[in-house]
């Protein structure tokens, strides 16, 4: 038999090929952790672009970069054009801690080196560089750390900021995997911005369409009002305010606000506003504020208006008026599209207001002529027949032979007469125009009887005779109107009538005004004394009241001449 020791391989050859298979099985090992690697950084993109929602995305992106390289903590801070971080997402840390941490980092130290120098920086260990300014009470232990800015078309976004890694340091794969990461992320950041913008932009011109429908539809729309309220929404603002010049220079009145203390600043003046705003204000084109700082107009409750958007909305309708948009000093700024889509919204809805206004003009001079119309018909044709059958009444009376019959035909007459007259004062009420001036008698006591109208049981039929606009002006004007809101209130609340009458007319050297009801009569000292006012009102003018009252209603009638009587001294 053969022996087995003769067929043994030398000790030398052996050796190398053990250490060549350990080195290939080292490399295979490392190839599947490159592929591992890989196919997590593939699973991290897709995390990070499956979503288009800004916020959900930004949060993505963190928590795929903690699970890329095993970092323990994590977070994304958002750049401020003003610099420091306006923005700071975490992963890693309770929101319980986060709270009790306080405010958001203000991007100094190694985070602030990164907003300046938007290079990667790998540090085995925080503490050991000079730019690490520690961190705040209660704040976790860190050690390692790795941040690595985004850019988005060219611009920097933001950086990943990631710390204590598992394995103890950050390495070179490491830095690799989350800078492929955060070129994914840009690109995802900017289809997100893109998405939002597109939507709302979809919103602004709903938005617009709506309100151009609603303020050429509804007359008595309060167009103001109505574009505020769809601003503030629209914008994600704090509050919108509607300021209109007050014909001082920097001058403005909050015409209407909605959002924060509302209620509290509508009406208020702004008065010496701050230079920078002022001047927007003044410019009258759409300006951006990001941060109005120390010149931002203060709240009741202290807080102050931080970034603000100035739109003017111009036409005759809105008086040069300016849109103020704003949110709460620290809140995220408005961005230059936002701009855009509250300037087209503001001109269309200042096309609409105009086009409203003109619309209700053309309604009202419409209205008008129409109006006219009637009267002209009133006047050349009803008052000429009726004058003509009164004439025709008066000959039938003189040639009838029975005094009954005459008499009845003569009160008829008086009838003819009184109708004439309430034409007369229709014909005037149809007529009246809107910018004629309302200070004249008859506007006077129309206006007065329409607005008592609602307590009574019709709308009190009104009669003028004689020149009462030339003979009744002044103090007499106002003792007239004071007598008849006193009476028409006397028979609300007293007469329970169904029909009324004021009639007032100049008579021989003075006026007399007579109101007249069909209710149920005075009764009782208690009703007169209601009277001794409008009695006073005549005797102090040197005339006198007249009150004929019964079971079938009550006629008040008071006389008074157009000179008062010399007032007598007064004796103590």
């Amino acid at each position: 038999m053969t022996d087995p020791q003769a067929f043994s391989f030398p000790d030398v050859p052996r050796g190398a090929l053990d250490r060549a298979l350990d080195d290939l099985v080292q490399r295979a090992k490392g190839v599947l952790a490159t592929q591992g690697r890989l196919r997590a950084l593939l699973r991290a993109n897709q995390a990070v672009v499956e979503h288009r929602d800004l916020p959900v995305v930004l949060r993505r992106i963190v928590e795929a970069a903690v699970e890329l390289v095993g970092a323990e903590y994590g977070a994304l801070g958002v750049i401020s054009p003003q610099g420091g971080l306006e923005q700071f997402i975490t992963v890693g840390m309770s929101d319980e801690l986060v709270a009790h941490i306080g405010h958001l980092p203000e991007g100094r130290g190694l985070l602030g080196a990164l907003i300046d120098d938007p290079r990667t920086i790998r540090l085995p260990r925080l503490a050991d560089d000079s730019r690490s300014i520690g961190f705040p009470a209660g704040h976790p232990s860190m050690s390692s750390f790795l941040g690595v800015p985004i850019t988005v078309r060219g611009i920097v976004y933001g950086n990943i900021y990631l710390s204590n890694q598992a394995a103890g340091e950050f390495s070179d794969d490491d830095e690799q995997l989350v800078t492929a990461l955060a070129a994914t992320a840009g690109i995802a950041i900017e289809n997100a911005r893109l998405f939002a913008e597109t939507h709302r932009r979809q919103a602004w011109s709903a938005a617009s369409a709506e309100v151009t429908a609603t303020l050429l539809s509804s007359e008595n729309s309060d167009s103001i009002s109505t574009i505020v309220t769809r601003v503030l929404g629209l914008a994600e603002a704090d509050l919108v305010w509607m300021l209109l010049p007050t014909g001082i220079p920097a001058e403005y009145t909050i015409e209407r606000a909605r959002g924060v203390d509302a209620d509290a600043v509508e009406g208020t003046v702004l008065a010496a506003l701050a230079s920078e705003l002022g001047n927007m204000l003044e410019a009258h084109h759409p300006q951006l504020i990001d941060d109005a700082g120390n010149g931002a107009i203060a709240l009741d409750d202290g807080r102050r208006i931080g970034p603000m958007m100035v739109v003017p909305l111009a036409g005759p309708a809105i008086a040069q008026g300016v849109l103020l948009v704003g949110r709460l000093a620290g809140s995220g700024r408005f961005s230059t599209a936002d701009l855009e889509m509250a300037a087209d919204f503001a001109g269309q809805a200042s096309i609409a207001v105009s086009l409203g206004a003109a619309r209700a003009d053309r309604q009202r001079m419409e209205l008008l002529e129409d109006r006219s119309r009637i009267a002209r018909d009133l006047h050349d044709h009803v008052i000429q027949q009726l004058f003509a059958t009164g004439l025709d009444l008066n000959r039938v009376a003189a040639m009838s032979r029975s005094a009954g019959v005459a008499s009845d035909i003569m009160a008829a007459v008086g009838n003819i007469d009184a109708s004439i007259a309430q034409i007369r004062t229709a014909i005037f009420a149809l007529s009246v125009r809107d910018d004629d001036p309302r200070d004249s008698m008859r506007h006077q006591l129309i206006d007065l009887v329409n607005d008592v109208s609602a307590g009574l049981g019709s709308t009190p039929a009104v009669s003028f005779a004689g020149p009462v606009d030339l003979m009744v002006t002044d103090d007499l004007a106002a003792d007239v109107i004071a007598v008849t809101r006193e009476g028409l209130a006397n028979i609300v609340k007293h007469a329970s009538a169904r029909y009324t009458t004021v009639a007032l007319a100049v008579v021989d050297d003075g006026v007399r005004l007579v109101i007249s009801d069909d209710g149920t009569g005075l009764a009782g000292t208690a009703r007169r004394s209601g009277l001794a006012n409008l009695e006073a009102r005549a005797l102090r003018r040197g005339g006198e009241l007249r009150v004929d009252s019964g079971a079938d209603g009550t006629t008040l009638t008071w006389l008074a001449p157009f000179e008062s009587p010399a007032a007598e001294p007064v004796r103590r």
